[in-house]
């Protein structure tokens, strides 16, 4: 960002003391030129280019994050649209503004009567765009181009869109427009397709720490490398968050002992965390080591810490998560360890963690930690819940994952799986001597034996387990194929079988059937293949011209149906169905000729109880 633009000229007071006023940092620090904008080089290098080469298109669309600088490039813009030296020594639109020209400080301060700029959320209905559309048609006052600068356009009402279109799409040659939006995709496709986008990106950590320092040299303040890199973290990318952060931590930080009241006391880190409500991130990754080495009782007690002095437990958590994931872009890409926004104890630890933990856990405790911030603040006692997540995540170290759980098990079968050390959940181990010791988490290839994964050496008289192969299976009769299905739990297959299968013949091996006519398509091939996984040898499976016998639920309903009809036969039956006008038979039961056994003859398939 620029130098605060001084109206009065060199050697005159500053804009703010004539002004007879304080201007925050992000009004004193906006950009007013191409060259001050931080960020943003894409953009910049694509409007330098169209500049140079007379490409000005008629409109533009900027979206982004809050604070990255989209209504400062808009007035940049209209700047440069118009920028004009008293001397008559530039003749066009220009990117190249080394000094403030005619129109420059009237376009900054928003107040030159050919840049218009409108706040689409409090003027988005049809009347505001008409009143734009009737205006265009006449040439600018003093400057080059009219320019009309409209902020969050996404707020305008349909209908408004709609009346700007043909002005957006044929405006006068000296009109132009630019947009700015938070929302791009509230902004209809017609009128994206009218402008050209750009993209403005949120400013690296890093180089919002080094932006940051220039501007507290400027203004005279001490702050400490670490208190910048807090303020750029919490500012996400937005510059005029990190600004107003920046003069928040001044104003915090108060006038030294002694000095005058214009001169700001020394910034500290622990100044700013405060002011945030931000943990000690030392203290951060010691809370993380705690819960992976699943020591519960330290991480409660650091947790307690941390909350007595001022700390959120959901922002706690909200680092914990922090922390998580920059652990896991280490293990990845181990590059990222070198952000100097980082200190330098997450820095080291960080790369220590990302090549002893494994991704598995480090996956698992994110969604523990990304699941049990919505608990804490939803809970009426955050502290508590925060205890209560913390709790989880620590068992949680305890248990393998489930790829390991089979890594466990040895080559042969009853093997006993070795014993895991207590407390070593993400694959840390708590230090016997005081000393930070980690356990290394198993990264062998999926479907390794666990010794394997560990390094021991396999035993030379052990020999490598051979596959064997699966043994066959008689069967003989279509019952028994059905009782097959069963018990492979296809219960797809089973009721296929009972009630779209009429039988031919069966035999070990070959299967003659008719099909209903509702049967599915793919039921012989499915069958077929089936088969011959189940039993272990090669099935053959027909569909005969024959009509075969009933299906076994046709049968199994006819069975049904002839019970019902004796028993309905029964005086005793015929006497409680006279008392009972209404009263009708819906299952029979047999009882057991031992009478220890109730047999319910119902259709098969139907999985209710009569």
């Amino acid at each position: 960002m620029s130098e605060p633009v001084n109206p009065a000229g060199p050697g005159s007071a500053p804009a703010e003391a004539v002004a007879g006023g304080y201007r925050v940092l992000a009004r004193k620090y906006r950009p007013a030129s191409f060259e001050d904008l931080i960020g943003q080089e894409p953009m910049v290098r694509t409007i330098s280019n169209a500049f140079e080469s007379g490409r000005i298109p008629q409109a533009w669309i900027l979206t982004g994050v809050r604070g990255v600088g989209k209504t400062t490039t808009a007035r940049i813009l209209a700047r440069a649209l118009n920028y004009e030296l008293p001397d008559g020594s530039v003749a066009g639109p220009t990117i190249a503004m080394p000094q403030m020209g005619v129109h420059c400080q009237a376009i900054i301060e928003s107040r030159h009567i050919d840049v218009l700029e409108m706040d689409a959320a409090s003027h988005n209905s049809v009347e505001d765009v008409r009143q734009i559309n009737d205006a265009i048609r006449y040439a600018p006052v003093s400057a080059r181009y009219k320019v009309y600068i409209l902020d969050e356009v996404h707020m305008l009402s349909g209908a408004a869109f709609n009346a700007l279109l043909k002005t957006l799409e044929e405006p006068p040659p000296h009109a132009k427009f630019i947009f700015a939006t938070t929302e791009i995709r509230k902004v209809p496709v017609t009128v994206l397709s009218r402008c050209q986008r750009f993209d403005l990106r949120r400013v690296d950590a890093a180089l919002l720490v080094q932006h940051l320092k220039g501007i507290a040299t400027k203004e005279h303040v001490e702050i400490e490398d670490a208190a910048l890199a807090l303020i750029a973290r919490a500012a996400e990318g937005s510059v005029r968050d990190s600004l107003s952060l920046l003069d928040q931590a001044i104003a915090h930080a108060g006038a030294s002992a002694g000095e005058s009241k214009t001169t700001a006391g020394p910034v500290r880190a622990e100044d700013v965390r405060q002011m945030l409500g931000l943990a000690d991130r030392v203290r951060v990754v010691d809370l993380f080591e705690s819960l992976m080495k699943g020591d519960v009782a330290a991480a409660l007690t650091e947790l307690r810490a941390q909350y007595d002095i001022g700390a959120d437990p959901a922002v706690v958590l909200a680092d914990l998560a922090e922390f998580t994931h920059f652990v896991t872009r280490v293990k990845v890409v181990p590059s990222v360890a070198d952000d100097v926004s980082l200190s330098e104890a997450e820095r080291t630890r960080g790369r220590a963690f990302a090549a002893q933990l494994s991704m598995r856990v480090l996956s698992r405790t994110w969604q523990m930690l990304l699941k049990g911030m919505t608990e804490v603040q939803a809970s009426g006692r955050p502290v508590a819940a925060a205890e209560m997540v913390l709790v989880r995540i620590a068992y949680a170290a305890d248990l393998p994952t489930p790829d390991e759980v089979v890594r466990s098990l040895g080559p042969e079968e009853g093997a006993v799986p070795a014993a895991r050390p207590q407390g070593n959940g993400g694959g840390m181990s708590a230090a016997p001597s005081g000393a930070q010791s980690f356990a290394p988490r198993f990264e062998a290839s999926r479907g390794a034996p666990r010794a394997a994964a560990a390094g021991s050496p396999r035993p030379a008289e052990e020999p490598i387990a051979q596959a064997e192969a699966a043994p066959t299976l008689a069967i003989g009769t279509f019952e028994q194929i059905i009782a097959l299905a069963a018990e492979k739990r296809d219960i797809t297959m089973r009721m296929a079988l009972e009630r779209d299968v009429r039988l031919v013949r069966c035999e070990d091996g070959q299967l003659e059937i008719a099909l209903e006519a509702n049967a599915p398509k793919t039921l012989v091939h499915d069958l077929q293949r089936k088969l011959s996984a189940w039993t272990g040898k090669r099935w053959i499976v027909v569909v005969s011209k024959e009509e075969g016998a009933a299906t076994m639920r046709q049968q199994a309903e006819a069975r049904q149906a002839e019970v019902e009809r004796g028993v309905q036969s029964d005086p005793l039956v015929q006497a409680v169905l006279n008392r009972f006008p209404g009263a009708k038979i819906v299952g029979v039961t047999q009882v057991a000729p031992d009478g220890s056994e109730a047999v319910s003859d119902t259709v098969p398939g139907d999985e209710s109880e009569e």
